[in-house]
């Protein structure tokens, strides 16, 4: 039955009580209170003021509401399914395509516009799978050229005898290499975890000794740069989690602070404890971000500072790979940052429940 033919019977079902509501009503003032003996005072005039008043207050204005109220009742009824598809529709993004929205099996225009949108969302999944096989199968190929491009640089640069410029050209091209190396392995990272393909390890962990540790070795990172890094607060906190990933999300907002910040700038790190959260911060006085780069700044190869991006190394992938590593512990990152002012990255993961 389509939602045409519904909404007519509807309506039409509220005509039909709607006037046996009034005939109701007006049989019981015209017939039945008629048989009762009125005062032979009341004058014709007044008679007539107040059969009209009776009329409006015990038929027009109950029909009224009546016919007011199966309207809205009609209009909430038609509305409710649409209302329920949006609800499903918001909640079906890139990685949950496979799962199907509810349909209701009536053969209505609304039951056939879900199965559109079904066949639809297959076809993206179907899409996604194959742009995630290729990316996986693309940097798996390239892995094994990279590691002997890799290897036959650095013997040439210990086996052969080189002049000052050719060793200073194999050593750009090396590092070159690396930097391919790196793409391909975050590429590999993220194709993996966007296929489900990762299983992280869920042990107890002193999430205050990660970050000790991380500060440690973003020192030594900041040093060429002659960057400060500043550790000032790291209460303990237990969490649930994978160790080498949350190291590995570490350095990479750290290293992210410490490669995008201004000469001789300052690098802050802190850790509390929030409401069952454990609570990281990250604070640089780099040069800030955009606004309107905030919102793509988890973007894959997205750079928010594109005009120093020969001078700053990184293939945009860090915090592609931080964001999946905190929704993969059930947690959240954010950026604050505002131009020439401070940049401010909040990661917040959950509290280990005590057994």
């Amino acid at each position: 039955m389509t939602i045409r033919t519904r909404l007519n019977l509807w309506y039409a079902a509220i005509l039909c009580l709607t006037l046996l509501v009034m005939a109701g009503l007006s049989y019981n003032e015209f017939v039945v209170e008629k048989r009762e003996p009125r005062p032979a005072e009341e004058t014709s005039a007044n008679q007539d003021v107040a059969d009209l008043v009776g009329i409006l207050c015990v038929t027009v204005l109950p029909a009224v509401l009546f016919g007011l109220l199966g309207g809205w009742w009609l209009t909430r009824q038609a509305l409710a399914p649409v209302a329920a598809l949006t609800k499903a529709a918001e909640r079906i993004h890139e990685r949950n395509l496979h799962e199907q929205l509810p349909r209701s099996r009536n053969g209505d225009e609304l039951d056939r516009l879900t199965e559109v949108f079904n066949a639809m969302t297959a076809r993206l999944n179907g899409s996604f799978q194959r742009i995630r096989e290729f990316t996986l199968h693309a940097s798996h190929e390239l892995k094994t050229p990279l590691t002997i491009l890799h290897a036959e640089m650095e013997t040439a640069m210990t086996e052969e005898p080189l002049t000052a410029s050719q060793r200073e050209r194999i050593a750009s091209e090396l590092d070159e290499v690396q930097r391919l190396t790196k793409i391909v392995d975050g590429l590999t990272l993220l194709t993996k975890a966007d296929a489900g393909q990762i299983q992280l390890k869920r042990e107890p962990l002193q999430f205050d000794d990660i970050v000790r540790d991380v500060f440690a070795d973003a020192q030594i990172l900041a040093k060429p740069a002659n960057i400060e890094v500043q550790l000032t607060n790291c209460e303990r906190v237990i969490i649930q989690g994978d160790r080498h990933r949350l190291r590995q999300l570490l350095l990479n907002l750290v290293d992210n602070a410490i490669k995008y910040n201004t000469p001789g700038g300052l690098v802050n790190i802190a850790l509390t404890r929030v409401a069952q959260y454990a609570e990281l911060l990250v604070t640089n006085t780099g040069p800030g971000i955009p606004a309107e780069s905030l919102t793509r700044v988890f973007d894959r190869f997205y750079r928010a500072d594109p005009a120093h991006g020969d001078e700053v190394e990184g293939c945009g992938l860090g915090l592609s790979i931080a964001q999946w590593i905190t929704s993969a512990h059930d947690g959240s990152v954010k950026i604050k940052s505002a131009p020439a002012g401070q940049t401010i990255v909040t990661v917040r993961l959950p509290e280990a429940v005590a057994t």
